[in-house]
């Protein structure tokens, strides 16, 4: 009697996880195929130079595809291919939200040409044709272009620069990768040298500027004079 017992439970254990499986593969389905868990929002993050509705358009979501059948690396890639996006990630944030974060390119300095001014970003990309923003220094250079070493050697610089100073920069002016001045807005200059030991530059110049002096000399961090 017990042996019998104990059978009828064994297949009633049997049957209900055999329904369990059936429920959760049943809900599964639905997940995935059908549109109960569909993108209905999409919340964007940091977008400001570059539009929103790009943005949308790019990401290519289709009406009722289920969140989890959405290749978010894929429309990762396209918004970051807009020219001022510097990186973007995309999630999903169940049941029904695609969070997209952008982060966008900041110029660290331009150049004039007949086109008008390019903007290059801190990793030295040259990402943009449009009025700078106010208080990004201006490029001075033989042959300025995002690819040029002297301009990326000045990207460098200024990248380095502690924002006080960042602020008093007018102009870079770069002969050669070795021989970068910073023109501040006062009159007074900075020779600068080349794209090494930048930090330890940036923090003597700072200290340095308090003197009295139009010409400061840090491109010999071990030696710096002030005229």
């Amino acid at each position: 009697m017990r042996a019998a017992v104990s059978r009828m439970a064994v297949r009633r254990t049997r049957l209900w996880i055999a329904v369990a499986v059936v429920a959760v593969l049943a809900l599964a389905a639905a997940a995935w195929f059908t549109p109960v868990l569909a993108a209905r929002t999409v919340e964007i993050d940091g977008a400001a130079a570059v539009s929103e509705d790009s943005v949308r358009e790019l990401l290519e979501i289709p009406d009722g595809r289920s969140m989890l059948r959405l290749d978010t690396e894929a429309m990762a890639r396209r918004v970051a291919a807009l020219p001022k996006v510097r990186s973007v990630r995309v999630q999903r944030l169940f049941p029904s939200t695609v969070k997209v974060t952008v982060q966008e390119r900041v110029p660290a300095l331009y150049f004039d040409s007949p086109q008008g001014a390019h903007l290059v970003d801190a990793q030295g990309v040259e990402y943009a044709i449009e009025a700078p923003p106010i208080g990004v220094p201006k490029l001075i250079t033989a042959h300025p272009a995002g690819a040029d070493p002297v301009t990326e050697a000045a990207v460098t610089v200024v990248a380095a620069l502690p924002p006080a100073l960042t602020i008093q920069v007018n102009e870079v002016a770069a002969r050669s990768i070795s021989d970068i001045a910073l023109n501040l807005k006062d009159g007074r200059t900075v020779l600068w040298g080349g794209a090494n030991e930048v930090a330890r530059k940036a923090a003597v110049v700072v200290v340095l500027l308090t003197r009295e002096g139009t010409v400061f000399d840090v491109s010999s961090p071990n030696l710096v004079t002030v005229k």
